[in-house]
C-alpha cells in the first residue's frame, strides 16, 4: 500500500504511528539517561526500577528480531524503508540506534550496580 497524499488515511495513520513510536522512544531514552540521575542521587530504587523498565523493551525487541514492533504496524501505511521512515527521528540517529543506546544503557546499569555495590 502506497502512501499517496499527505491528507490520505494512510498518511494520516503512518503520521499516528510516527507520533507514537517517537514518544515511545523519548520515554526509553529518559529511562536510560535517568539511571545514572537516579544513581548520583542514591536513589537505587529508581536507578534499577528504570533499568528493569529499559530491560523490559529489550527483551520485547528480542523477541520481535530486534526491531520494534511498531515498526510493522507503520510499514502497513507506506512503502518507504528509509531508516526513519517509522520515527520522528533523524536518519543516522534511527539507523544507529541500538549502537548509540545499546551501549549506554550498559554503561548507565554498569555505574549503577558498581555505586549500589560500594555503598
Amino acid at each position: 500500500m502506497k502512501l499517496e497524499t499527505s491528507h490520505s488515511p494512510s498518511a494520516a495513520r503512518l503520521r499516528t504511528v510516527k507520533l507514537v513510536h517517537t514518544v515511545a522512544w523519548t520515554f526509553f531514552v529518559l529511562c536510560i539517561v535517568g539511571i545514572p540521575v537516579a544513581t548520583w542521587l542514591r536513589r537505587f530504587d529508581v536507578a534499577f526500577m528504570l533499568s528493569g523498565i529499559v530491560a523490559l523493551e529489550v527483551v520485547v525487541l528480542a523477541l520481535n528480531k530486534w526491531h520494534c514492533p511498531l515498526t510493522d504496524v507503520a510499514a502497513r501505511y507506506t512503502d518507504a524503508r528509509h531508516p526513519n521512515f517509522d520515527i520522528y527521528l533523524p536518519v543516522w540517529v534511527a539507523r544507529y540506534n541500538k549502537e548509540i543506546f545499546g551501549p549506554l544503557y550498559v554503561v548507565c546499569v554498569g555505574y549503577a550496580l558498581m555505586r549500589w555495590y560500594m555503598g
